[in-house]
């Protein structure tokens, strides 16, 4: 991928850690996520990433919640690309295939490995929250496995660089479709540290400069972060699942702030945003029914 190749805006929607108590702008109805959706697709996303909750907020993986929020988000834009997150901490591995193959979702995030996953407070001087993240080689596998049965497009996200060599017996297997997509998460404690000099580090890790990357920023490093993905010829995620944040310190009311900002920022590095049509071509996920949807 060349700097001057179209730049996918990914909407990280709503995620499954923070809640309202922490921002306002959280979706949790379907009625909710397609409001959302409809910003920030007005504002250049060209793909949303999902994670289902129940209407009270409480993070879900039943097909119902998935299938609700994907009909309301399609009945409300014409066209964007549906990715489903698979990770999870407790959820068996089961569960998390079942939605994948009831939906056939365009795209799902694979997570490239196990690792320390956790939130540290420097104010508290202690762990927020500290998890054991399980991507086991057998996990990767059999998700990866499902989606190539459905014409799922894998989204590998990487924390670290060795995630990113996880990348490399997949590929040998012969069971990865190129071109790949790969996204650089940077600014998870138990993760690469966030710095634009590990942008270009992760960058230089992957297998081939061809395959679609990008980097996920969390917290309010963010901006930073993109902003070097967006140098170095790279796509961008937003969102608040991420950060709840603009580069001037005030909390955003909604996810359409955070994909204008990001708007911004491809615009004044010189790219241009990609609709939904290019980010399609590019990342060859055409346009289909979501099964089980009616957009």
């Amino acid at each position: 991928m060349s700097g001057q190749d179209p730049v996918i805006i990914t909407n990280s929607i709503s995620g499954a850690v923070a809640n309202r108590d922490q921002c306002a702008a959280i979706p949790y109805t379907p009625e909710e996520y397609a409001a959302e959706a409809r910003r920030v697709v007005d504002e250049g996303a060209a793909m949303i990433h999902i994670h289902a909750r129940t209407p009270d907020g409480t993070p879900s993986y039943e097909i119902e919640d998935f299938q609700a929020i994907t009909q309301a988000i399609l009945a409300e834009v014409d066209d964007v690309i549906i990715n489903y997150s698979t990770g999870a901490v407790g959820v068996s591995l089961e569960k998390r295939v079942a939605y994948l193959k009831a939906l056939k979702p365009d795209v799902a995030a694979l997570n490239m490995g196990s690792m320390n996953y956790a939130k540290y407070s420097k104010t508290r001087k202690a762990f927020v929250f500290g998890l054991v993240f399980e991507n086991s080689f057998d996990t990767i596998t059999s998700l990866l496995t499902t989606m190539n049965e459905e014409s799922i497009r894998p989204e590998h996200e990487c924390f670290d660089s060795g995630h990113i060599a996880n990348l490399d017996p997949l590929l040998d297997m012969g069971i990865l479709k190129e071109p790949l997509q790969v996204s650089c998460v940077m600014g998870v404690t138990g993760g690469i540290r966030p710095n634009a000099k590990n942008v270009e580090h992760m960058r230089d890790q992957i297998p081939d400069v061809k395959h679609n990357w990008g980097v996920i920023g969390v917290s309010r490093q963010q901006w930073e972060l993109l902003e070097a993905s967006l140098r170095l010829g790279g796509n961008i995620r937003v969102g608040v699942e991420d950060n709840f944040y603009l580069p001037d310190g005030a909390m955003v009311e909604s996810n359409g702030q955070l994909v204008a900002r990001a708007a911004e920022l491809v615009s004044a590095s010189g790219r241009q945003v990609a609709t939904v049509a290019q980010a399609r071509e590019m990342l060859d996920t055409p346009k289909r029914e979501v099964a089980g949807v009616k957009p």
